[in-house]
């Protein structure tokens, strides 16, 4: 039990963190302290994972946690997320001032739910990971209490509320066709069961199909996006940046280290699966893409943008479902390591996008994209910050997008999805379209008003670190790529 606990330690100093900032808003008056309170905390977490990276992987609680560098590779990314977020929230929190430390603890339990959910290796631990990550998720969505906020909060909880329980069926039908709960276990049932093809098991068929619909509503894959840009436009704008990469990065953890352990073999298995999840592919990174081309709010687009990103995502996971299982060499985890990498790169791009946007929208009070003409004058260090981000998203030298697009699509083409990575250039020629006018109405536009955009020092470091991490990643990724394949190394035969 000590042992347990102790590999559980990032997560219970997290949730302590959590609860000291619940009760600290109860006794001080200057609020400020409760971010740096959070930030410790984040701080603490992470030292904790970082003694466990390099150790053999573990399982905890009788195969209900795995400790393993893939789960911690997750951990240190939501962490670094939720520091970014609760850094640049500093700028916005006066919107909020008597539920300070509601935000910065809900903020930390979400964590807590993510760092599990990349963990667990049981399906009631699963569902209970992903339900705490959720449920706070769906406050902080319509933390702002006024209408737009509200329907953001009511449409994403109605909508993740029939996704659970959609995920939840899938899960029982599994359950009930092997009588088993743990990922490992599940995996030696299906291998030992006299099957040809799906067909054989239109139970475990339906089972797959639902877990990656109620999969598919976390990572926002058509047709499962749905509430991506309404949530996107309500909710505050720096949880629309934690909503955008964290929760997102949530799902794809679970839904490799799901899939890869239960579903991986025999071979037949993972092959349909893995074409299923291109097929999702192809059609999110379109819809995605088409539809952010008419929007006139920088979220909404953003939004739409992040469902062309989960299209883009979604190379990695087709590819691990497809690579030959006879291969020895790098192509047999590179969709994995290049997944890692991509959504390593994506958060820092996507964080400091969102963080450009604060900054600019509380000073013009508009998220409307010809609001913010002239903006390369009124304040050009963040037109520039938010130029270098869209650069990334659009994968242009010398940005971090462009290397994890690269690395990605290259896996793809390695293990026969030619025809996905085709797809998926023609729409990363259409995203420059939507992300370039953006640009181009900051540079070219005349500006509105002389007035200066002031910002926090605060925010301007989690401004100044994620152009610096986009950057990094774009031109030295040598490091980030070593890492990324030491944590998918236990995929590897």
């Amino acid at each position: 039990m000590v042992l347990n606990l102790r590999l559980l330690t990032p997560e219970i100093s997290l949730l302590a963190f959590a609860l000291l900032v619940i009760l600290l808003d109860l006794g001080i008056k200057q609020k400020k302290v409760l971010a740096g309170v959070s930030i410790i905390g984040l701080l603490v977490s992470a030292g904790f994972a970082l003694t466990m990276w390099g150790i053999e992987p573990k399982a905890a609680f009788n195969g209900m946690l795995m400790v393993d560098q893939f789960g911690l590779f997750f951990k240190f990314l939501f962490l670094a997320a939720a520091g970014l977020v609760i850094l640049a929230s500093q700028d916005y929190v006066s919107k909020f001032p008597r539920f300070q430390g509601e935000y910065y603890a809900l903020i930390l339990i979400s964590v807590v739910g993510m760092m599990l959910l990349a963990a667990t290796g049981e399906l009631i631990s699963i569902y209970i990971a992903l339900e705490l990550s959720s449920i706070s998720l769906y406050v902080l969505a319509g933390f702002l209490k006024d209408p737009k906020s509200s329907e953001a909060g009511l449409k994403y909880l109605l909508l993740g509320a029939v996704a659970s329980a959609v995920l939840l069926y899938g899960m029982a039908l599994v359950f009930g066709i092997t009588g088993k709960t743990r990922l490992v276990e599940i995996a030696q049932a299906i291998q030992a069961m006299p099957m040809s093809n799906l067909l054989d098991n239109p139970a475990l068929l339906l089972g797959i199909i639902f877990l990656a619909a109620g999969f598919g509503f976390k990572i926002a894959t058509v047709p499962f996006q749905m509430w991506v840009p309404d949530v996107y436009e309500g909710a505050p704008t720096p949880i629309t940046a934690y909503l955008s990469v964290a929760s997102k990065a949530a799902g794809f953890a679970v839904i490799v280290r799901f899939f890869y352990t239960t579903f991986y073999f025999p071979d037949w298995l993972s092959v349909n699966w893995g074409i299923l999840f291109a097929v999702l592919s192809a059609i999110t990174m379109t819809v995605g893409n088409v539809v952010a081309i008419a929007q006139s709010n920088i979220k909404r687009m953003l939004g739409y943008s992040s469902i062309a990103q989960a299209g883009y995502l979604m190379v990695g996971l087709a590819t691990i479902g497809v690579t030959s299982k006879m291969i020895s060499s790098m192509a047999a985890f590179q969709g994995q390591s290049g997944l890692l990498f991509f959504l390593a790169s994506y958060a820092l791009t996507n964080l400091g996008a969102f963080i450009a946007i604060i900054a600019i929208s509380n000073k013009i009070n508009s998220d409307l994209i010809d609001d913010y003409t002239g903006m390369g004058r009124r304040a050009p260090l963040l037109a520039l910050a938010l130029t270098l981000c869209l650069v990334s998203l659009t994968g242009l030298p010398p940005t971090a997008g462009l290397i994890a697009k690269i690395y990605i699509f290259s896996a793809g083409v390695s293990n026969g999805l030619l025809w996905l990575v085709i797809i998926a250039v023609l729409n990363s020629c259409i995203s420059a379209y939507y992300y370039l006018r953006v640009v181009k109405v900051m540079w070219l536009g005349a500006p509105t008003s002389a007035e200066k955009v002031p910002s926090s020092w605060a925010l301007r470091v989690a401004l100044g670190l994620s152009c610096l991490g986009v950057l990094v990643l774009g031109i030295i990724p040598g490091k980030f790529v070593q890492i990324a394949e030491a944590a998918v190394r236990m995929f590897t035969f």
